[in-house]
């Protein structure tokens, strides 16, 4: 038996973090049991790496090319260590971003060669695909008022990605963009603009269909 992997993306402030919880609670409600993963992150190893990534103040000069490796080195732990076994022992798992980030914020974002990335990608993964992807979509400027407010409500710790400038951004949600136009079949556009209920609406409508052949293998 084989399991159900959903990945949300998006540029900072679409409100996956929120969109994953409820459609993890609605899955549990139906009697699923959705594992629940963070990118970078989801094990020990790349716990330790979303920190140097994100948070430590070591972290002020890393160049694109060590982010994009360290990026794909907690991909790989995970992948390995959580998304595989749960897979093949009939799981669904949720994951909070996956590989299109990466193209999005090192390819497009950081401006790295893509093929490149695309390949730094591929050795992480391996054949390995989520069976969804739903890109939770807000424009540049929604996108830099909920950053702003999110940093002014909260004592949390820095978040280097969130330092990036307008233009950075800008670059991150045309390659998303350009991931979407490329893979519709896999990646669908939720207009993450709307109320939180009419988000998670639109989000369930695309996993009721993949959960009717899971349910009924």
């Amino acid at each position: 038996m084989s399991g159900l992997f959903i990945t949300l993306e998006g540029t900072e402030g679409g409100g996956k973090s929120t969109q994953i919880a409820l459609l993890a609670d609605r899955l549990r409600k139906l009697g699923h049991r959705p594992r629940l993963l963070r990118e970078p992150g989801g094990t020990p190893i790349g716990e330790e790496i979303r920190h140097l990534l994100k948070h430590s103040e070591s972290n002020r000069l890393m160049m694109p090319e060590t982010e994009l490796l360290l990026m794909n080195a907690s991909r790989a732990q995970l992948v390995r260590e959580v998304i595989q076994p749960a897979l093949a022992a009939g799981e669904i798992v949720l994951s909070d971003r996956f590989h299109d980030s990466t193209t999005a914020y090192q390819g497009y974002g950081r401006q790295l060669d893509l093929a490149l990335v695309r390949s730094v990608i591929g050795f992480a993964i391996g054949p390995l695909r989520p069976h969804l992807t739903l890109l939770l979509c807000v424009p540049t400027t929604v996108s830099e008022a909920r950053r702003q407010a999110r940093q002014a409500s909260t004592a949390g710790p820095r978040d280097r990605f969130e330092e990036a400038d307008r233009t950075f951004f800008e670059r991150v949600e045309r390659g998303f963009l350009h991931i979407a136009e490329a893979e519709p079949e896999r990646v669908k556009l939720v207009d993450a603009t709307r109320s939180i209920d009419a988000v998670h609406d639109d989000i369930w409508r695309h996993v009721a269909v993949q959960l009717n052949p899971l349910d009924e293998g």
